[in-house]
């Protein structure tokens, strides 16, 4: 029987509609961990579960990344799944566990998009940037916590891979989130919102498309199969 993944999702929306769609087709409490946004903070959190003997206990371990992205070519509209092959910070490459990616591929659908991922420090908000991002580093979509995840289990000989739904476009700019994101990786409602009303046009299109991506998140959650083995549980 094959070992289930431990699933890393950002906490907040992106874990909620992973846990909603793996919740319709298991009765057995899958291995999700909600993790905080951004690369320091979720970089301290892995060595604090590491510490804690979370993954030493799982020889066999295999890490699946979850949640949304943003684009960064046209190739790529908001509700596309893609599987990322590697992902670039700072000049940096980590690569993906090819065989595990290879499996999630199979499993999931044959034509999911292969894409090399580029992790940022802060959030992307205007498009042109993101185009030119693109096209300066050959990168597809962007993230905040793709390369913090592959570098520490890389490092740990764990497979990994990341898996993720376009939520925002690169022709429209989207507010700029930066504000709302705590040093720790939490996420700050009340700065969110003052943010959303200085900017409501974006604002509303960046809900919109977010919400449709967080419904493909939840649809293709459907798809992974979860065997009736040991949940993995964070102390603390």
């Amino acid at each position: 029987m094959p070992h289930a993944p431990l699933i890393l999702v950002p906490q907040g929306a992106e874990y909620q509609a992973v846990c909603r769609g793996l919740s319709r087709v298991t009765t057995t409490k899958p291995n999700v961990i909600s993790i905080p946004v951004g690369i320091k903070p979720l970089t301290t959190y892995l060595h604090k579960l590491q510490a804690d003997g979370i993954f030493s206990n799982h020889p066999q371990l295999q890490v699946l990344l979850m949640g949304v992205c943003g684009s960064l070519s046209p190739n790529y509209p908001v509700g596309k799944i893609v599987l990322y092959e590697n992902c670039i910070y700072q000049g940096k490459v980590q690569e993906c566990d090819r065989t595990f990616t290879a499996q999630m591929r199979s499993q999931l659908n044959s034509q999911l998009t292969l894409v090399k991922g580029l992790t940022s420090d802060r959030v992307i908000c205007s498009a042109a940037e993101k185009r030119q991002l693109g096209e300066t580093l050959g990168a597809d979509v962007v993230d905040m916590e793709g390369f913090a995840a592959l570098e520490f289990f890389n490092s740990l000989g764990v497979a990994v891979t990341i898996l993720r739904v376009v939520s925002d476009d690169c022709h429209h700019d989207i507010p700029d989130l930066t504000s709302a994101i705590s040093p720790d990786g939490s996420l700050r409602p009340l700065p969110l919102a003052m943010t959303f009303i200085k900017q409501p046009i974006a604002a509303i299109r960046l809900i919109r498309s977010s919400l449709q991506g967080l419904k493909v998140l939840e649809e293709v959650s459907k798809n992974i199969l979860i065997p009736h083995l040991p949940e993995i549980t964070p102390t603390g």
